[in-house]
This record gives structure tokens, C-alpha cells and sequence, in this order.
């Protein structure tokens, strides 16, 4: 049971042939996300934004998760669109950022771009290094939620850090980094140069070993990790829009 108010699910059925999945945070919920899609689902697409498994209840529900339950939500998510859209474009967060970029590597034919903000493939926080045994017998850590510059918003997030959950992550993180060089996919990044959350180091990360060709990186002056609901967040919005009408018509060209 959602125990976060708006940690709910979105959908909507759009009417210009392009679906758009979109992946929310770690210890996050879909409120982070929910202006996103509905500015796309204004534009005529349509929209996918599943709550991940875990999210959006109790921390401690979440250390019952993995991040393959995380990501088959998506994959369910994926599947609806792809059933009724020509073309599909991945989208998220954070660990969502993660996730989506799993997702387009799995099905790389059925994808036409990918969106990341502030993604997170890595953190450098030294406590990591003991991750493996802590999150065995240390059930949680202090949150490190809601990084907004804008004044009175808030991202729907949980105030503890679930150490299993944590741990499943770090397993995500080293699949899909290992991958980065068979993503050849468009891709479009926003990252924030003050995140307290993940450093610039993760970027770096995916942008020295992805396969791509076709990669921005678009800096978030003002705005902090959760930039989706932040100061730039207009500025996410209009080039997600412009991505999808450039990478869409560029893939039913070929």
C-alpha cells in the first residue's frame, strides 16, 4: 500500500505514435517524475511512469527488493508501450537512469533514444567499500533524499537508506557499466554540477565508455540532484520534446 502521498503510477495513451518510459530514483517515488510526464503526455505521446517495487510504502519493504524486481516493473512498463507506439524512448533518474540504460541495452532494436539525469553508476562515498558486509547486519543509513535547490518541493522519498536495496544497486550499477560499449543508441544527458548525491564522477563514467556516436550533455546550472523537479526542470522538458522529434524521425527514416 502507498503510504507516500502521489507515489502513485501514471499512464497515458498519447496520439503521436512515440512512447516515452520514464524511471524514477532510488528510495524515490513517481512524484519526482510526475511533472515530467505529464508535459510530455501534453505533447501527444504516450507515457509510462511505474512505481518501482519498494518505493513509495516503507524503507523496510524495500530491503525486500531487488533491482530485478525494479526493473521487470519497467519491463512491464516497456512492454505496453511497445505494443502501441512506433517508437519508444527511455527516460529516468538517478538509479532510474541506471535502470532505463539496462533496458536499452537489452532491446536496443526497440528503442530510440535515451534520456539520463544526473545518472548514477557509481558513488564515492567511502562506507560503500564495506556495503558488502554492512548491509548484513546494519538494516539501514541515515536518507539522503530531496537534493532540491527550488524552495518547497519534494521528491516523495524515504528518510532512511535500505542497505539490501543498496547493495542490489551496486550489482545493477556493475552490470550495465560493463555493457556501455555494445550502447550505441542516441542518447541525451542532463547533469547537475552541484549533486550531493552522485558525483560527476558517474557521468564521466558512462560518457568515457558508451558506444554512442550521438551524445549531449546538457549541464543543470541551477538545480541539485533531483533535477526533475527543480529549477532547470523547464529546460529537461523542452529538449526531451526536441530529442524525441529528432531521434523518432531519424529512426523511421532508416
Amino acid at each position: 500500500m502507498v503510504s507516500i502521498p502521489g507515489a502513485t503510477p501514471f499512464q497515458h495513451d498519447g496520439d503521436s505514435g512515440v512512447g516515452v518510459l520514464l524511471s524514477h530514483g532510488f528510495t524515490g517515488s513517481t512524484v519526482s517524475m510526475r511533472p515530467w510526464a505529464e508535459d510530455l503526455a501534453a505533447a501527444g505521446h504516450s507515457v509510462s511512469l511505474p512505481l518501482l517495487p519498494g518505493h513509495g510504502t516503507t524503507w523496510q519493504e524495500m530491503n525486500g527488493t531487488t533491482w530485478q524486481d525494479w526493473y521487470a516493473e519497467l519491463s512491464r512498463g516497456f512492454a505496453r508501450l511497445t505494443d502501441r507506439c512506433h517508437h519508444v524512448v527511455v527516460a529516468g533518474l538517478s538509479m532510474g537512469g541506471a535502470l532505463v540504460t539496462r533496458l536499452a541495452q537489452d532491446h536496443p532494436d526497440r528503442i530510440s533514444g535515451l534520456v539520463l539525469v544526473n545518472p548514477a553508476f557509481k558513488v564515492e562515498d567511502p562506507r560503500m567499500r564495506a556495503l558488502p558486509l554492512l548491509q548484513r547486519v546494519l538494516p539501514s543509513l541515515p536518507g539522503i533524499g530531496n537534493d532540491i535547490k527550488k524552495p518547497g518541493q519534494d521528491e516523495g522519498c524515504y528518510d532512511r537508506i535500505p542497505l539490501k536495496a543498496l547493495y542490489s544497486q551496486t550489482q545493477l550499477w556493475s552490470e550495465v557499466v560493463g555493457d556501455l560499449p555494445r550502447l550505441t543508441l542516441p542518447v541525451l544527458l542532463f547533469r547537475s554540477p552541484e549533486d550531493h548525491i552522485v558525483p560527476a564522477s558517474s557521468s564521466a563514467l558512462f560518457l568515457e565508455r558508451v558506444g554512442s556516436t550521438d551524445v549531449h550533455e546538457e549541464l543543470l546550472v541551477n538545480s541539485y540532484h533531483v533535477a526533475t523537479i527543480d529549477n532547470d526542470a523547464p529546460t529537461i522538458f523542452a529538449m526531451t520534446r526536441q530529442f524525441i522529434d529528432r531521434v523518432c524521425e531519424v529512426n523511421a527514416a532508416s
